[in-house]
């Protein structure tokens, strides 16, 4: 009986001594930073090469266009298509792959002020948000060619078009991130005139340079609960590491001790010296970006 006793005593003590030390032992935390690539400009808009791409060039997430809009009423879009939604989502999983964001660049060209069909267009937009698990839109607003910055009858028809969509987006739980070629104190003007939940601010820093402003000091100013979504390249030049105009370390010392959290996206700087090659110029970006915001410990 006495050794049975001592048997279980040391089988207790055993366990108790494994459970100390594995509540010594702190989970791996997951990185608050997420590395994506535009598809359009990777040459991979909406193919489903663009998962196996960015798996090779050691990124997480591709931001998806909503294909070429043109002179059309609708985007080319395939992800209508069940057979394309079962595809991409199937080598999103294969890959380990996430899109990030769906955008619609044809707005880059095109103007969503005057386009008459921009409601069908945010509803497609959405529709393939949930389709691949996207939580934010990008809409950048480089196509409108009246003066809505300045102009106060055209931005309120722009504030208009703009609480529709957000509104539109915010009753599916999704956000549009607005490109804006304003700084922050018009920036957070506009938003509030929009006054929608369901719009936010997608930064891009190619913006905050060519305004000959410090990055740093814009994101302070945009404040965390702003930002969607950055954009944290330049235009085309030079790769992210030589790009002396932007100082990573500073901006992920300030996004920090915000404590933002969400995706970083490639969208441009690519050296002009070899701009079509794809494989260097995404994935020296996306290594550095790494190196700075998910560093290996």
């Amino acid at each position: 009986m006495k050794h049975t006793t001592l048997k279980i005593c040391a089988i207790i003590t055993l366990i108790t001594g494994i459970a100390y030390l594995y509540s010594k032992i702190e989970p791996k935390q997951e990185s608050s930073y997420k590395i994506s690539a535009c598809d359009w400009m990777m040459l991979k808009r909406q193919k489903i090469g663009s998962f196996e791409l960015m798996k090779e060039l050691g990124g997480d997430g591709v931001e998806m266009d909503m294909g070429s809009l043109g002179k059309r009423d609708t985007f080319d879009n395939k992800l209508r298509q069940e057979h394309f939604q079962k595809l991409f989502r199937d080598k999103s999983t294969e890959h380990g792959v996430t899109v990030s964001s769906v955008a619609m660049s044809g707005f880059y060209g095109q103007s969503f002020l005057r386009h008459n069909n921009y409601k069908a267009l945010v509803e497609d937009c959405i529709a393939t948000m949930k389709v691949m698990g996207a939580k934010v839109a990008f809409l950048p607003l480089g196509g409108i060619d009246e003066d809505w910055i300045n102009d106060s009858s055209i931005r309120a028809q722009l504030v208009d078009r703009l609480k529709i969509a957000g509104d539109m987006a915010h009753r599916e739980g999704l956000v549009i991130g607005l490109r804006t070629p304003l700084v922050s104190e018009a920036y957070i003007n506009f938003l509030d005139q929009i006054n929608s939940k369901g719009i936010k601010a997608y930064l891009n820093f190619q913006d905050i340079i060519e305004n000959n402003r410090d990055i740093c000091e814009e994101i302070k100013s945009m404040g965390k609960d702003r930002i969607c979504q950055i954009h944290c390249t330049d235009t085309d030049g030079v790769n992210l590491p030589d790009n002396e105009k932007i100082n990573m370390k500073e901006v992920k010392k300030t996004l920090d001790k915000m404590k933002w959290s969400g995706w970083l996206v490639v969208e441009r700087s690519r050296d002009t010296s070899d701009v079509r090659n794809v494989k260097k110029n995404y994935g020296t970006n996306i290594q550095y970006l790494k190196s700075i915001f998910n560093p290996v410990e």
